[in-house]
């Protein structure tokens, strides 16, 4: 691996941003509280729990004070009394630095325990639904009204609680926090710039070490190796894709890299300080056909027609529209419309679970290592999704809003999302490119600008 980076260096010099200030946590704790005030709650409680690899099942802690790992978090409406951040129940050990809490009055270590883990009876969610219910009972709101955020691992502690507090009045509002992914800050917007320059120079580490004879897995560790030496945080939110026909996006697998392979760089995900960015770059090694260079075309024309629009006022459905009129001009599609728009992942005609074919498929890397593939992927031709993009937020959180035909809101500034155009035809055809854009005063910025959104040519 050092032997393939040997002389690589970005063409660009990239400039960590720092931690958010405090102030910015504080600005965010104000405006929770006043949702809070307007939807009656007279506290809002945040569930976070770990998932595998030691990451968040969700983006709300991190958000609010700063804190990378599982918690509830107590925020009381009224101003005059502290938060308190519940945490230390899971085995997924992860001590701050990086994510000291902001604005917390009170950290509460409740303690990981169980037989197995630690020959102790009992259930941390348990033990944590106790010590919540007990603190809000404190707090006097025993009987009152209290905001519910959290996701699909919360609703085990958050019927717990329930039972602990029969008079309360628990609503469920994500959307208290979801409401604030869809303008971000001046410093927010640092922190993607970064994420997406990181992109960049695992892109360009990528582009230095790809050539016949190279595996997959070394293509997806030059990247990695790239942004995670510069400050990024994770090095399993992307995909690579290696075949002669460019249909597929996954993992690596041992594919060694040979002419007229397409590659594909899906950069679903580079985080920096819990932001995100995401891109998509094809690699084109020697000569490839006829057909493949036209959805190249397409797919790269697609974003550069979308992305003329860029500018706040606009209706994202025209955005959107615009990237499909060259597939429909090459007879690809016959409509920009997402009701009824052909994609890869598309269930049956009738609603129902699609059968997708068998036949096999020679791969000699994957039969070098015993297997098969026995499977035509994707099931469908068309695109990956049935619209062109959406907002990029923080690691964990949800879309806030899609790029899609029927989405008629307008584009403001401070709106961060990618366009990405996409066509995947089964044992054929393929492609997958995009940027990340920020809306701004007078138009956009292109936060992926520093590597070309064209094609990567590999001469052999």
């Amino acid at each position: 691996m050092a032997s393939l980076l040997a002389g690589f260096e970005p063409d660009f010099d990239f400039v960590a941003p720092p931690p958010l200030p405090e102030a910015e946590f504080a600005e965010r704790l104000r405006r929770i509280r006043r949702e809070a005030v307007i939807a009656g709650h007279d506290a809002v409680v945040v569930h976070t729990d770990m998932v595998g690899w030691f990451h968040t099942s969700n983006a709300y802690l991190r958000y609010i004070c700063d804190w990378m790992r599982e918690g509830v978090l107590i925020i009381p409406t009224d101003s005059d009394k502290g938060l308190i951040l519940l945490s230390f129940f899971t085995q997924s050990v992860i001590l701050p630095p990086g994510g000291e809490p902001m604005l917390i009055d009170q950290l509460w270590q409740i303690g990981a325990i169980g037989r197995e883990y630690a020959d102790r009876p009992g259930s941390s969610t348990v033990k944590t639904a106790e010590a919540c219910a007990k603190m809000l009972g404190d707090l006097g709101l025993s009987t009152g009204q209290i905001g519910r955020l959290g996701d699909r691992t919360s609703s085990e502690f958050y019927g717990y609680l329930t039972e602990l507090m029969p008079k309360a009045k628990f609503v469920a509002d994500n959307a208290i926090i979801d409401r604030m992914q869809k303008i971000r800050s001046p410093r927010e917007v640092e922190m993607f710039r970064a994420a997406a320059q990181l992109i960049s120079i695992g892109t360009q580490a990528a582009y230095h070490v790809a050539k016949p004879g190279v595996t997959d897995a070394e293509i997806y560790a030059a990247f990695t190796w790239a942004q995670l030496a510069r400050g990024g945080e994770t090095g399993d939110g992307y995909q690579i894709g290696i075949n002669e026909y460019g249909t597929h996006c996954g993992k690596p697998y041992g594919h060694v890299v040979r002419p007229g392979d397409l590659i594909n760089l899906y950069i679903s995900n580079v985080t920096y300080r819990g932001y995100t960015a995401q891109t998509a770059r094809m690699i084109a090694v020697g000569e490839i056909t006829a057909h493949q260079e036209d959805v190249l075309a397409a797919c790269t024309d697609g974003v550069k027609r979308a992305e003329k629009l860029i500018k706040p006022g606009a209706l994202i459905s025209d955005v959107n529209n615009a990237a499909f009129e060259p597939y429909i001009e090459r007879g690809f599609l016959t409509a920009p419309d997402a009701r009824t728009m052909p994609y890869n992942w598309a269930s049956a005609e009738d609603g129902g679970p699609r059968l997708i074919g068998k036949q096999y498929v020679k791969d000699v890397d994957w039969e070098a290592q015993g297997r098969t593939l026995n499977h035509v992927y994707p099931a469908t031709q068309g695109p990956h999704n049935p619209n062109l993009g959406h907002s990029v937020g923080m690691a964990g959180s949800q879309n806030s809003f899609n790029v899609s035909s029927h989405n008629y809101d307008r584009l403001e500034e401070g709106m961060i999302f990618v366009l990405h155009t996409q066509w995947l035809e089964p044992l054929s055809a393929g492609c997958n490119v995009g940027d990340c854009y920020l809306v701004t005063a007078d138009g956009f910025e292109n936060l992926s600008r520093h590597t070309p959104l064209e094609t990567h040519r590999v001469a052999v």
